[in-house]
């Protein structure tokens, strides 16, 4: 079953989504912010977005909704190469450092 999320009809529906990748980072949090509103009068009304601009970041930085850029496809099919060629680096090195451990377990 896949969890699901209610947002009220007045708020009007976000235009990203959780884990999305966008020029600014990768979307860990949303946040809405209504009109007449403390928040809404600082920040401004409507969604807020939680990004980490990347996976080995420690920050988290907030952008309201129309500061946010996505991706072109191309840029989001690069991305995702790079980062599939890099797990399928890590999985040759952990296969062969488990090869070395179980060929000096056999001849020991």
């Amino acid at each position: 079953m896949q969890p699901t999320i209610s947002i009220p009809q007045h708020w009007g529906y976000p235009r990203f989504a959780l884990e999305q990748r966008t020029n600014q980072g990768i979307i860990l949090g949303l946040q809405y912010y209504p009109s007449g509103t403390e928040l809404a009068e600082q920040f401004g009304n409507g969604w807020r977005y939680a990004l980490m601009p990347n996976k080995n970041s420690d920050e988290l930085f907030h952008f309201q909704e129309n500061q946010i850029q996505p991706l072109s496809p191309e840029e989001l099919f690069d991305q995702i190469t790079a980062e599939i060629d890099f797990y399928q680096q890590q999985i040759s090195i952990l296969n062969r450092q488990l090869t070395v451990l179980t060929e000096g377990a056999n001849n020991g």
